[in-house]
């Protein structure tokens, strides 16, 4: 089964890490990586996001299209990166997110054609 998992986080944490800080989070995507092959889950996608100010969102009401620069809605936490993933379930996705870093993860399911 396919999922998507969000990743957010306030963008004022990443900014204040230091470079060890940043080679921590390298090393804990590393470690989920491994771990994932490991247990015989496929990471189809994984991407770091561009920060927030390039966020663009686009809205189509009939035949209009607006876009407005930044995100939907004022949160806390940015979405700053992403895996596509394929799992022989969910169990097992939930059971390696602990070795990302201290972040924020939205799984959802991928709808099947």
């Amino acid at each position: 089964m396919r999922y998507l998992v969000l990743i957010y986080e306030d963008e004022e944490v990443w900014r204040s890490l230091d470079d060890a800080g940043r080679a921590r989070y390298d090393v804990a995507h590393r470690a989920f990586s491994d771990a994932a092959e490991a247990a015989g889950v496929r990471i189809e996608v994984g991407e770091a996001l561009a920060g927030v100010a390039s966020a663009r969102t686009a809205r189509r009401v009939g035949d209009d299209v607006t876009v407005t620069d930044g995100p939907f809605a004022e949160t806390t936490e940015q979405l700053g990166g992403l895996y596509l993933v394929d799992t022989p379930d969910e169990r097992t996705l939930r059971d390696l997110l602990h070795l990302l870093p201290e972040t924020t993860h939205e799984i959802r399911a991928c709808i099947q054609p």
